[in-house]
């Protein structure tokens, strides 16, 4: 899917980079290594999961696992994909307030409220591959950035507005977040209720 809602400036970017075609063999490696990956990040948690650890629960070799994906951060932004593909398409093509049709401040509160609620509970593959630059400024991240820039832009918003978008989107980083629940007991209402108040003192409300 390449189309972008373009009421918002949005022009030819994909939602997630295209893979390419893949043969049986290889499709299948990929979903072993997947779907292992997943068990094993279940069972024992991101952090206590290594590359060998997925390699071997697929019976397939470490060196097809790095050929596929690169790197750990590789793995984690791949497991990632399919639920950052369904939010995507949201805020792009979805129904309004998250979606087209509703005014920018109430897009970007809509925003605020799913997008902490998808890092709380994808925190720990967010937090992991976010230690990755390769992989922490990929093209997923960086339509969240343009999302966010092009409603503060169509809001009125004045000033820096890269640095303003940066702002706001640390606001939304996995490693913040659960800093703020787990470290000082700020619940995600608190924090939402954060975002809105950034909001409206960037957009002058």
């Amino acid at each position: 899917m390449t189309g972008i809602d373009r009421s918002d400036g949005f022009v030819g970017l994909p939602v997630t980079d295209p893979s390419p075609s893949e043969r049986g063999d290889a499709a299948r490696n990929r979903a072993l290594l997947l779907d292992a990956a997943r068990r094993l990040i279940t069972e024992r948690g991101t952090t206590s999961v290594t590359m060998d650890d997925v390699a071997t629960a697929a019976g397939v070799g470490k060196g097809t696992l790095f050929r596929r994906f690169g790197s750990r951060s590789g793995l984690m932004i791949v497991l990632l994909d399919e639920d950052e593909k369904e939010q995507q398409h949201a805020f792009m093509f979805g129904p309004p307030p998250l979606g087209p049709g509703a005014p920018p401040i109430d897009r970007l509160i809509a925003y605020g409220h799913e997008r902490l609620s998808f890092v709380w509970d994808h925190r720990a593959l967010l937090s992991d591959a976010g230690r990755d630059p390769q992989t922490r400024f990929n093209a997923p991240s960086t339509l969240h950035r343009i999302h966010v820039r092009m409603l503060l832009a169509s809001a009125g918003t004045t000033g820096d507005l890269d640095a303003q978008t940066d702002a706001l989107l640390a606001l939304l980083d996995a490693e913040y977040v659960t800093h703020q629940v787990t470290d000082l007991d700020r619940s995600l209402e608190q924090q939402v209720r954060g975002w809105e108040d950034v909001v409206h003192k960037l957009c002058g409300v």
